[in-house]
């Protein structure tokens, strides 16, 4: 029975994979514009970020389509199919959930965030445009 319930799943995400990048890829939204001093600002800030994810994973989409939006050039990491990517989520951060932010600060100190909400908003928060 086991078999029979493992191979529904994967068959379920071999359809669904294809249908939810498609989806993203046809939604993306525009990214904001900053000016090109600000932006690089921003781009220096990315470098200590890096997302683990999963391609289809729905909550890893939700993030990266908020990245989209906040022009944030953070490293994407395949803890899918990376084995060394996986091992390293799951020593820093103690389990193999994603999304999960990796944020490194100046001082060399990891922080891991493990929940899409949680991540979209400490994004929203620290890179957020001004209203003009």
């Amino acid at each position: 029975m086991k078999t029979v319930i493992r191979a529904f799943f994967r068959t379920l995400r071999i359809v669904l994979g294809p249908v939810m990048l498609l989806k993203e890829r046809l939604t993306q939204p525009a990214g904001v514009q900053r000016a090109p001093a600000e932006q690089a600002a921003v781009d220096q800030a990315c470098q200590s970020l890096a997302l683990y994810q999963f391609s289809t994973c729905p909550f890893c989409i939700k993030v990266r389509q908020e990245m989209r939006r906040l022009s944030l050039p953070i490293a994407k990491r395949d803890a899918q199919h990376d084995t060394t990517h996986r091992n390293a989520l799951l020593q820093g951060s103690g389990a193999s959930k994603v999304p999960c932010l990796q944020i490194t600060d100046a001082h060399g100190q990891t922080r891991w965030l493990q929940d899409s909400s949680e991540i979209v908003a400490y994004l929203r928060e620290r890179f957020a445009a001004p209203a003009a």
